[in-house]
C-alpha cells in the first residue's frame, strides 16, 4: 500500500473559522488524505485558515504563514496553502509579499482547495475524481472540540455595515441556513455524544430574515431543544438593534437553553453609537437590557465594548465606564479601535486618538470589569451549580456552568473527591471564588 498524504489544518481566529476548518477536514478525509487539526506531528502539507478581523489577528496570521514558510524551506513540509479571511481580503498582496505559499484561497473556496490538493497528489490512495464533496454548509464535519460540545454556525455574513467592521467586506451579505439542515446536523452530532451546542453567527438577530421573511431564531432554538441528547444550547453574537424578543421566551421556558446571551454593544454614548452606525440609542440599549433581565431571570450577559473609536472624547469614555458600573455585566470583553481599510470609519473618520490613550482607556475599563467580575463570582459561593466536565488535570477536573462558554468565560475547578468523566454534567457546590475561576466540590 502507498502511504496516504497527510495534511495539517491550522485554524486561527474565531469559532466560525473553526467550523469552516472542520468541514475542510471532512472533505480532505473523504478525498483520501490523512487529515489532522493543529497536530504537532509531521505532515506533508499544511493548510492555514487565517483570520483578518483586526490588526492583531492579521499580524498573527501573517506570522503563522511566515513560520510555515520557514518549515517549507527546511523541508519539514512539502506544500503550504492559505485560506480564510485574510486571504479573502488580501490575496493579491499576499501573493506578492509571500510567494513561498503554493496557493492562496478565499474564505469559502473549500472545493477548489481539496480539488487542487487531490490533483497534485501522486499516491494511488488519494481520490482524484471530480466528485469531491461540495463546499456547502451541508458538508459533514470532523469535530475538533472535546467530543461533548460543538459549535453550530446557523448563518454567514452580515448586512449591518457598522462603521468599524470589515466582516461584510470579507463574508458578504447575511444568509441563513435552512432550519431543517441545522436540525439534521445537530441530530447527527447529538447521536454521536455531543451534549452541548454553542450556536454561532456573525449576527444571530437576523436569522431567518432572508429565508423566511421574518425572525426565526426563537423557532429554530425551540426545535433544536426538542432533539434527543441536546442538553445545553448557548447563544453567541446577537445584535442589539432589531433584536428578536421572542427568543427570550424560549430561553425562559426551555431548561436546556442556557440563560446566557452574547450580545456585542460596543458603546453607550449616543454620539459614538451614531458614528459607529450601530442603529440603536443609549436609551434603547438600556431598555433592551432591562427587558432581557426581566424576562429571563438569572441570565448572564456577555458583551464586547470598544474604546478609542474616532471622535470618542473623555466624556464619552466616562459615560461608558458609568454604564459598565450600572449594568454589572457578568461577562465582558473590550478592545481598542483599530482602523480597517475599506470600512466607513477608515474612509470618513480620521483616527486621531493616540494609541497610548486608547490603551489607557482599555486598561481602566478592564480593571473596572475585573472588580465587578469578582463581586459576581463571590455571590456564587455556597451555591450548587450544574457543571459540565471538559478535562482532567492533576489536582482538579475542569468544567463550566451553563453561564460559561468554552475558551472565553470562567472555568470551574472541581476537586477530585470522586471519579468523574469528560462530558459528565455534575452538581457542584462552590467553595471558593476568584475573578475568573470558581472552585468547588462535586456532590455525591
Amino acid at each position: 500500500m502507498t502511504k496516504k498524504r497527510s495534511v495539517n489544518v491550522v485554524t486561527l481566529g474565531c469559532s466560525k473559522n473553526l467550523v469552516d476548518s472542520e468541514r475542510v477536514l471532512s472533505m480532505l478525509s473523504d478525498a483520501g488524505f490523512e487529515a489532522y487539526h493543529q497536530t504537532e506531528e509531521d505532515t506533508d502539507i499544511v493548510v492555514i485558515n487565517t483570520c483578518g478581523f483586526i490588526g492583531d489577528a492579521k499580524e498573527e496570521s501573517v506570522n503563522t504563514i511566515l513560520e510555515f514558510c520557514e518549515a517549507k524551506k527546511r523541508g519539514d513540509i512539502s506544500e503550504l496553502y492559505v485560506m480564510g479571511c485574510l486571504s479573502e481580503r488580501y490575496r493579491d498582496d499576499l501573493r506578492t509579499e509571500i510567494p513561498e505559499v503554493d496557493r492562496y484561497y478565499g474564505k469559502f473556496d473549500w472545493t477548489e482547495l481539496v480539488g487542487d490538493l487531490s490533483s497534485s497528489a501522486n499516491d494511488e490512495d488519494v481520490n482524484v475524481s471530480d466528485d469531491a464533496p461540495a463546499a456547502s454548509e451541508k458538508s459533514p464535519r470532523v469535530v475538533t472540540t472535546p467530543s461533548h460540545h460543538a459549535y453550530i454556525k446557523i448563518s454567514e455574513g452580515c448586512n449591518r455595515f457598522c462603521a468599524f467592521c470589515a466582516i461584510p467586506l470579507i463574508t458578504g451579505r447575511h444568509h441563513s441556513r435552512p432550519m431543517e439542515e441545522i436540525e439534521a446536523e445537530v441530530g447527527t452530532l447529538a447521536a454521536k455524544g455531543v451534549r452541548e451546542f454553542n450556536i454561532i453567527a456573525q449576527d444571530l438577530s437576523s436569522y431567518g430574515l432572508d429565508l423566511y421573511g421574518g425572525h426565526r431564531l426563537a423557532q429554530l432554538v425551540d426545535r433544536l431543544a426538542d432533539i434527543h441528547g441536546v442538553e445545553r444550547i448557548r447563544l453567541h453574537y446577537a445584535y442589539p438593534a432589531d433584536f428578536p424578543m421572542d427568543i427570550l421566551d424560549v430561553m425562559a421556558r426551555r431548561d436546556n437553553v442556557c440563560k446566557y446571551l452574547d450580545i456585542a454593544l460596543q458603546h453607550i454614548s449616543d454620539r459614538v453609537l451614531t458614528n459607529m452606525r450601530r442603529h440603536i440609542s443609549a436609551d434603547e440599549t438600556r431598555r433592551l437590557l432591562a427587558e432581557i433581565r426581566r424576562r429571563v431571570p438569572g441570565i448572564h450577559i456577555r458583551t464586547t465594548l470598544m474604546v478609542g473609536f474616532p471622535g470618542e472624547e473623555e466624556a464619552d469614555f466616562e459615560e461608558l465606564m458609568d454604564f459598565v458600573r450600572e449594568q454589572r455585566f457578568e461577562r465582558m470583553g473590550a478592545f481598542a479601535y483599530c482602523e480597517e481599510e475599506g470600512t466607513f470609519a477608515a474612509n470618513n473618520l480620521p483616527d486621531l486618538i493616540p494609541e497610548d490613550v486608547k490603551q489607557e482607556r482599555l486598561s481602566r475599563l478592564m480593571a473596572l470589569q475585573e472588580e465587578i467580575s469578582l463581586e459576581i463570582q463571590q455571590e456564587k459561593k455556597g451555591k450548587e451549580m450544574d457543571v459540565i466536565i471538559d478535562s482532567e488535570e492533576e489536582d482538579y477536573y475542569v468544567g463550566r456552568t451553563e453561564f460559561d462558554s468554552p475558551e472565553v468565560d470562567p472555568e470551574v475547578l472541581v476537586k477530585k473527591t470522586r471519579d468523574l468523566n469528560t462530558g459528565d454534567i455534575v452538581k457542584v457546590r462552590i467553595t471558593e471564588t476568584l475573578p475568573f475561576e470558581l472552585i468547588g466540590e462535586p456532590l455525591p
